[in-house]
């Protein structure tokens, strides 16, 4: 026992340098401050094509960012911790899961003006995280857990409305079936991951109602969608300044992100920041392009529970260098393991412990699949 202890040590020390570490710079502002932040190189393989794969999930991401048997004080000290970055990779990974339905219903084929609206919408919610924060941002609790239906938590801000089982009172958001709608409970509302699968859901069941109730068209869709996520409703409004502070400002604030190059750094601005003014225009939607939203059938599994597979640490469905990688982190402390499903296919020796063997097992296998 006490050499395999003593070779894990050494495997795994050896191994340490091939960790992959997202560290940002020191934060710093632009000029007369129209955003801030600070300038990195994408977490993400730069070499894949965005367009049709997606950026990949760089940073391990699960369908939880915590564990599901954490106190809500530890998940809010996880989430709080999240860099800017990290923060928008973790919408891009909910973005990537549910990529042909979330084009579908809002008319959208380019993957990156996606990725860019929903850091405009973001940003309008909770700054992305910029003022130190993470995705640990709540608004309207002080009336008690899930008692208002304003009460929201995350970086898109999702209400409580978007969850099954919550206040009754409150109206169901039941139309979007391809997608998995969680309980409402301390644990999966203050989770980051299950925060912006559930605010991404809820866009799409303003979809729905767009498209089929109010028998809107392109790119009004997605804006009284904008619409619907702030007020509850989604029906078009006669006045343009039900538009202007909240889906126009999103769409401007998400084509700075788009234009100017940080889709994938540090960087972030705020609502009314000088940083978007260039795309606040009249016709500022005419970037969003002329794609026609569609109810059209999506085949995709509401809920999916893909058999385990040991080795593969960060739950992708591959063996590969990047679960080494995932569970080099979590060895030396720089990354939790969320899911059940993540530590039994880590624990490649079945000895009820994670250690230093199991990765020495990992990397054996990997050089025999090679």
């Amino acid at each position: 026992m006490r050499s395999k202890r003593l070779y894990s040590i050494i495997t795994a020390a050896m191994l340490l340098s091939s960790v992959p570490v997202y560290s940002p710079a020191p934060m710093q502002a632009a000029a007369e401050w129209d955003y801030a932040g600070s300038e990195c190189d994408p977490a993400h393989d730069t070499s894949r094509d965005v367009q049709t794969e997606g950026v990949g999930n760089p940073f391990n991401f699960g369908e939880r960012n915590t564990p599901a048997d954490a106190s809500t004080e530890e998940i809010r000290a996880i989430n709080h911790k999240m860099t800017v970055q990290e923060v928008k990779y973790a919408l891009y990974k909910e973005i990537d899961e549910h990529w042909e339905l979330i084009s579908t219903r809002i008319g959208q084929t380019e993957r990156e003006k996606v990725y860019a609206l929903f850091l405009g919408l973001g940003t309008r919610e909770s700054t992305l995280g910029g003022n130190g924060d993470g995705a640990d941002i709540e608004t309207a609790e002080t009336d008690g857990f899930g008692v208002n239906p304003a009460h929201a938590y995350g970086t898109m801000q999702t209400a409580v409305t978007a969850f099954a089982d919550c206040n009754p009172t409150f109206d169901k958001e039941d139309n979007v079936p391809e997608m998995f709608q969680y309980t409402f409970n301390e644990s999966n509302f203050y989770d980051a991951i299950v925060s912006n699968h559930m605010g991404i859901r809820k866009i799409l069941h303003f979809a729905e109602i767009c498209i089929n109730r109010e028998k809107l068209t392109g790119y009004e869709v997605i804006r009284n969608c904008l619409k619907g996520f702030n007020t509850g409703w989604c029906n078009k409004a006669e006045d343009d300044g039900a538009y202007r502070t909240y889906a126009d400002e999103i769409c401007a604030m998400a084509q700075f992100y788009y234009n100017e190059g940080h889709l994938y750094d540090n960087v972030f601005t705020w609502t009314e920041s000088p940083a978007a003014a260039p795309y606040r225009t009249a016709n500022r939607w005419d970037w969003w392009g002329d794609g026609e939203p569609s109810m059209a059938e999506v085949k995709q599994d509401p809920d999916p529970k893909p058999e385990n597979l040991k080795g593969d640490v960060n739950t992708d469905g591959k063996v590969n260098i990047a679960d080494a990688v995932v569970l080099q982190k979590f060895l030396i402390g720089d990354f939790i393991l969320a899911q059940d499903k993540a530590v039994k296919n880590a624990d490649m020796d079945d000895s009820g412990n994670l250690d230093g063997f199991d990765l020495t097992l990992l990397r054996q296998e990997l050089i025999d699949l090679d």
